[in-house]
């Protein structure tokens, strides 16, 4: 596929999700381009390069200055902000775009940060307008933040993808672009192609190496010790994408294991290599030349993952942060290094996993740390596979790996004809990732103050409660619970599309998603057996009797969060405990007349 044809494709996927938005009635806002601008920031997401991003369209004058976002993404710790903007022309072509025309549109969000972190930005914005919140924390949190980027997100096709540098208060704002040949090359290639790193750029030599080339095996060997702060810069730059492969995440350092690398950091950071396992890489593409002693160095290497070792690169990173008085230049890291010779993906990936597995094993590792590869989460994907909408002609899709969704329909869709039929059959509204589900299923059980804490977060909570508690869910998952499940989602989705309509905004003004999970733990709490969710999968919607009961109990969830936090944001007043206390406590109407999913127990 050529870049010209994913760039239509990508557009017909644009229009057609307009229109499901349309046709439930969330009407004709958002605009195009912020709807652009959601699947772009779910691709980035997708791609390991940013946290979980939030749409949030606000652009003002201060001055004669513009200033201008679109969405933003902040890591759970907020150390690590991305800040998006558009540079949309919505053309059927795609165009080549300058330069200029990037740095000029970079330009308007840098100078949001800049306000945000500085003056009273937050005073000229409304209080209801969720931006507000992000300026707060920015404000607050300056001090804290030690990545900051501005993504300018654009379809059209731009030369450079990565600009200088911008100082904002005596920090280094990374500037981007994220076009369509980037969005491109991350779908119908591997994201991990640009993480890449020069030595000789970055520490001024090859690095110094055993080199076991192998003409008939599928991959290349080598041995080295890189510098901490390499190390370091490294995951400062490119974060948690460095660890795609790796089976284990970041502990904290209340581990014993990274305890000792803190004090191995701090004390005897000449002794780290001694002491330290050190790190297994996994390369796509390596280059070796001769040091100046004549002996074999490593040069460059492209499509880095680490598979083992994400303890120590993470406990480096947040190590030095977090003790200033930590000096990384006596600290050398053991390395293993595969370079991979295969050239056919599957294989490839198939090595790789391996790799990771058995590199891990030293640590006990358990099935529960692979989490897509979790049973529920294969035993879902296959359950969604299979089960055919009541019409027997369209189906859910679950999204097991990330960005698989638009990998199924790259593939398959390899006419027109083929994907307006792909896109009728699985549209993008019935596309559900691991943290949907995860949203969706803990709304239902009753814990909407977690979901509010954001996707990675109540995931994770998900996850852990799985562990837990296994008879959450049944095992094996059966059509019967997935069936129910996907009405939960129809539930949520409908209560969602009705308080984002257009006629709806004078109720409500904010905190949709926030609302409406509210709203579908009050069902469950409320209602519970008495609902027929078969039904509401029979019919892929809801009737009119139990859509007028949920807008009242929506405008309920509604009027006590301004009673709870009147002016506050209920993005973050969701996220509290006593939140969820007192909106269950609250009266709600009763359901009135006929409403046919109820059941008379």
């Amino acid at each position: 596929m050529s870049l010209e044809e994913f760039h239509r494709h990508f557009r017909s996927d644009l229009q057609n999700t307009l229109g499901e938005r349309v046709e439930a009635g969330e009407g004709p806002f958002p605009s195009e381009e912020l709807v652009f601008a959601e699947k772009v920031m779910e691709h980035v997401a997708d791609a390991g390069i940013c946290d979980e991003p939030t749409v949030c369209h606000w652009n003002g004058k201060v001055g004669n200055a513009r200033l201008r976002i679109t969405g933003y993404a902040l890591s759970p710790d907020e150390t690590a902000l991305d800040l998006f903007v558009t540079h949309y022309l919505g053309t059927e072509e795609l165009h080549d775009l300058r330069d200029s025309d990037i740095t000029a549109t970079a330009s308007e969000g840098v100078r949001f940060l800049l306000r945000a972190a500085s003056s009273n930005l937050e005073a000229r914005i409304d209080p209801t307008h969720p931006v507000r919140d992000l300026v707060a924390t920015i404000r607050s949190r300056w001090n804290d933040i030690d990545r900051v980027r501005v993504f300018v997100i654009a379809d059209g096709r731009t030369k450079t993808k990565r600009f200088s540098d911008k100082v904002v208060h005596e920090k280094m704002v990374a500037i981007e672009v994220m076009d369509m040949e980037r969005v491109f090359r991350h779908t119908e290639g591997k994201p991990r192609d640009e993480l890449a790193l020069s030595f000789v750029q970055s520490i001024g030599r090859p690095l110094p190496c055993v080199h076991v080339p192998d003409s008939d095996a599928d991959y290349e060997y080598a041995l080295t010790a890189i510098p901490g702060q390499l190390i370091r810069d490294l995951y400062l730059r490119f974060g948690t994408r460095l660890l795609e492969a790796n089976v284990r995440t970041f502990l904290g350092n209340k581990r014993a294991v990274n305890k000792g690398i803190v004090e191995t950091l701090r004390k005897e950071p000449e002794h780290f290599l001694a002491f330290n396992n050190g790190l297994v890489l996994v390369c796509d593409e390596a280059a070796f030349e001769r040091s100046e002693d004549g002996n074999p160095g490593l040069s460059f290497m492209k499509g880095m993952q680490i598979v083992n070792g994400g303890q120590t690169t993470s406990s480096i990173y947040f190590a030095s942060r977090d003790h200033r008085t930590i000096d990384l230049s006596h600290v050398m890291v053991p390395a293993k290094i595969i370079i991979l010779k295969g050239a056919q993906d599957e294989a490839r990936e198939r090595l790789i996993s391996n790799v990771s597995r058995y590199a891990n094993s030293q640590n006990a590792v358990k099935m529960s740390d692979l989490s897509a590869n979790r049973p529920f989460h294969v035993q879902l994907e296959k359950l969604a596979n299979s089960t055919w909408c009541p019409d027997g002609a369209t189906r859910w899709f679950y999204e097991r790996a990330a960005g698989a969704y638009n990998v199924m329909l790259l593939k398959e869709g390899t006419s027109a004809a083929k994907r307006r039929k792909l896109q009728e059959m699985i549209g993008s509204r019935r596309k559900l990732t691991k943290n949907d589900v995860a949203k969706y299923h803990e709304a239902w059980r009753g814990k909407p103050n977690n979901v509010a804490l954001g996707g990675e977060k109540n995931f994770a909570a998900f996850m852990t409660a799985l562990d837990d508690d296994p008879t959450i869910v049944p095992n094996p998952l059966d059509t019967h619970w997935y069936r129910t499940m996907i009405a939960k989602v129809i539930l949520f989705k409908a209560i969602e599309s009705m308080i984002k309509a257009k006629d709806a905004k004078e109720i409500f003004r904010q905190g949709y998603v926030n609302i409406a999970t509210y709203v579908v733990s009050i069902v469950a709490d409320r209602l519970g057996d008495q609902l027929d969710l078969e039904q509401i999968w029979m019919q892929q919607g809801i009737s009119r009797g139990l859509r007028n009961l949920l807008w009242e109990w929506a405008v309920t969830v509604n009027a006590e969060f301004n009673r709870i936090a009147p002016g506050q944001q209920f993005s973050e007043v969701a996220k509290r405990a006593e939140t969820w206390a007192r909106v269950r406590a609250a009266e709600f109407p009763l359901p009135q007349g006929s409403i046919q999913e109820l059941r008379q127990l």
